[in-house]
């Protein structure tokens, strides 16, 4: 068993967006860890005022390294959750036989899998900007008011997109949607996968989470699903997200594997 979580946060937000849950599963006696993408270590106001100009140049097989290298240097093998694109990262961080458990929460597209509608949308803005391979993308406010956090009342939109919205490569939907890296469907030396899906999500569709599942599940170690009703993409930092960081934290706790030795942990992150 592990008593160390590493939380990986996905595009848009950095390690901020994990305040909350830090410090619930700190409350718990966990030591936990999150840190930002590189370029990202600053607050989203000075972030979104003048991002770093080496994040146009930031991909996934970076950011990956940049994750295996933090698990290297942690205390023990770590329980890893990631939201987003950074519950991809989780799964690829497994397929590396990193992790004593992981959990995906509202997974990103991933390699193998057909997107959803939803996902499909939302990619757009990105996607008909053309050279966005080589770009800073910002999320405009409506983007966040209508698709990332729709259940956020009118009057609280714009503060939260203050306090939590930053730029992001757009490198990183070419990287997973266009050049992406496949996953082992059924590889042997996965830990345990727990994947969360939010019936309202309009970034990352419950019905993908589901066909993620479907393939995921190939690996002989536990592969599970739940998908919480009546919760969108914001679902960490909407009203309830209690319920979602807590199960998500007790499943990994019920179900993880022996962590391994830390010269091994270190030899393969």
């Amino acid at each position: 068993m592990s008593n160390t979580v590493l939380l990986i946060h996905g595009a848009w937000l950095n390690s901020r967006s994990w305040d909350a849950v830090k410090a619930r599963y700190e409350a718990k006696g966990f030591t936990v860890v999150a840190p930002d993408w590189p370029y990202d270590d600053r607050s989203p106001e000075e972030l979104r005022a003048e991002p770093d100009e080496k994040l146009a140049g930031l991909g996934i097989a970076e950011i990956l390294d940049h994750y295996g290298r933090i698990i290297g240097e942690c205390p023990e093998e770590p329980i890893l959750i990631g939201h987003s694109a950074g519950g991809v990262f989780v799964k690829h961080l497994l397929d590396r036989g990193l992790g004593v458990a992981g959990v995906a929460i509202d997974p990103a597209p991933t390699p193998g899998v057909r997107l959803g509608p939803h996902a499909i949308v939302s990619a757009l803005p990105v996607f008909f900007d053309w050279g966005s391979w080589k770009k800073v993308e910002t999320m405009s406010r409506d983007y966040f008011r209508n698709r990332f956090a729709q259940l956020v009342p009118d009057d609280k939109a714009d503060a939260l997109y203050d306090d939590y919205i930053i730029p992001t490569p757009g490198k990183i939907w070419w990287d997973g949607i266009v050049n992406a890296s496949p996953l082992r469907w059924d590889n042997p030396d996965r830990a345990p996968l727990l994947l969360i899906g939010g019936e309202l999500d309009l970034i990352a569709d419950a019905s993908m989470t589901q066909a993620i599942y479907e393939k995921q599940k190939a690996a002989p170690s536990l592969t599970e699903l739940r998908i919480f009703p009546g919760r969108s993409h914001w679902t960490l930092l909407d009203p309830g997200w209690e319920e979602v960081a807590d199960f998500a934290l007790d499943w990994a706790m019920r179900n993880a594997r022996p962590a391994k030795a830390r010269e091994e942990v270190a030899a393969v992150g």
